[in-house]
């Protein structure tokens, strides 16, 4: 599979974990102590995924994540403390497609950050041969070049949040449940029902929709089922 990924902790003894098992998967793997040395080397090198700890002696995980998401779409996966559920939600809100729980096991890490590589070709690929542009209830959608406007106004979307609107575009009219939605863009096993990936990701999408819960314009919550966009 190959690539180049960034691993970003201040415990050297985590960052040499994942280079070994990384390595092993035939990765090229830069070491970082420090977000600002991170930024560095990813605005002179061609990344195709980071890692990030939040917490780092200069600027912390949260900013990483955004100083990327300002230029950059490819997967970035968030190691987060145990239970801190507050750190997964905000890693997510801020651009992150993935989170991975300290202490974690090297071979789940693994298959993570290849479910997430899958995930971006496919999109990429997806984009590249498609043509036109996706239209639905005052949304458009361009899926070569990753742009979205609503009602004529750009919206700015990661990479997951485009491509949950556009499975919501694509199946306008019907609900779509969370675990389809998780399944189609991560297709890997560790979906479970208490999983709230999809909607820390559909709540961030609101957001920048100027939607709401109660009073829906675009997605709609169907309680128990999943989600739709109306015709």
């Amino acid at each position: 599979m190959g690539g180049t990924i960034v691993v970003v902790d201040d415990e050297q003894a985590i960052t040499d974990l994942i280079e070994i098992y990384l390595k092993n998967e035939n990765y090229n793997v830069a070491k970082f102590d420090n977000g600002q040395d991170a930024l560095d080397y990813i605005e002179r090198e061609k990344v195709n995924l980071a890692i990030l700890d939040i917490m780092l002696p200069d600027l912390n995980g949260f900013t990483v994540c955004q100083r990327i998401r300002e230029k950059y779409h490819f997967p970035v996966i968030m190691l987060t403390a145990k239970d801190e559920e507050t750190d997964k939600i905000t890693g997510l809100t801020l651009g992150a497609d993935d989170y991975i729980t300290k202490p974690f096991r090297p071979l789940e890490m693994v298959a993570r950050v290849k479910a997430q590589l899958r995930r971006y070709t496919k999109y990429r690929s997806m984009s590249e041969s498609s043509e036109g542009m996706i239209s639905c209830s005052g949304l458009r959608m361009n899926v070569e070049t990753h742009e979205c406007w609503l009602n004529e106004e750009a919206l700015s979307l990661t990479p997951t949040e485009f491509s949950i609107l556009r499975m919501l575009c694509e199946h306008k009219g019907r609900v779509v449940s969370s675990e389809q939605l998780f399944h189609a863009i991560w297709g890997n096993e560790y979906y479970n029902k208490n999983n709230n990936t999809i909607t820390v990701h559909i709540r961030h999408l609101r957001e920048k929709m100027k939607d709401s819960v109660e009073h829906p314009k675009w997605i709609r919550t169907i309680w128990g089922v999943g989600y739709k966009i109306e015709t």
